[in-house]
């Protein structure tokens, strides 16, 4: 049995594959980017909680203060979160492994996140952000009430996120029976 030839490439082919490859560092700036947003999602963070925090501590405060304080508080942790899987996932996917934590403190999702995975969880995010979003001004409803068409928006832009990740999810599960079904067809 003979192995096939394996030309050996041109020196123009290993040029521009070089410089393709190489041209991955180019995302590096935009993570890089992603990271000054955290210290802005901590001071508005911060804000909040200063702004909020006495009228929720106020004598005559209801629950539903501290609920919607709390709620907007998970929404910028959220986010933050989302950013960090966002750098760390994208970092590793698309341009190299990172060596920089010792094993003990490195996340144990960090370099399991594949592109459909970052998608779910971007995805899952969005929902969760925007439900926030209109569980909050369901609450306020009592207080000042909301215009319907605002509503209606909110209840459309959150049905249209779950939507998405049905869809997501439903192309993820029919790749998955695709590739499954090569994979055991060549066997």
């Amino acid at each position: 049995m003979t192995t096939p030839d394996r030309r050996k490439p041109a020196l123009l082919e290993t040029v521009i594959e070089t410089v393709l490859f190489e041209g991955r560092w180019l995302m590096a700036p935009f993570y890089l980017g992603l990271l000054l947003c955290l210290p802005l999602l901590l001071w508005v963070f911060g804000a909040d909680v200063v702004r909020e925090l006495p009228h929720v501590l106020a004598a005559g405060a209801k629950p539903e203060d501290a609920i919607l304080m709390v709620l907007s508080l998970i929404d910028l942790s959220l986010a933050a979160n989302l950013v960090l899987i966002v750098i760390f996932s994208g970092y590793e996917n698309f341009i190299s492994h990172m060596d920089a934590a010792a094993e003990e403190d490195r996340p144990a999702w960090m370099g399991t996140i594949d592109f459909s995975s970052l998608k779910m969880k971007l995805i899952a995010s969005i929902v969760a952000i925007s439900a926030i979003s209109l569980l909050k001004t369901f609450m306020r409803l009592d207080e000042a009430p909301a215009p319907t068409e605002t509503l209606v928006w909110q209840l459309a832009i959150l049905g249209s996120f779950l939507a998405a990740g049905v869809g997501l999810a439903l192309m993820d599960w029919l790749h998955g029976l695709s590739s499954h079904g090569e994979a055991s067809g060549n066997d």
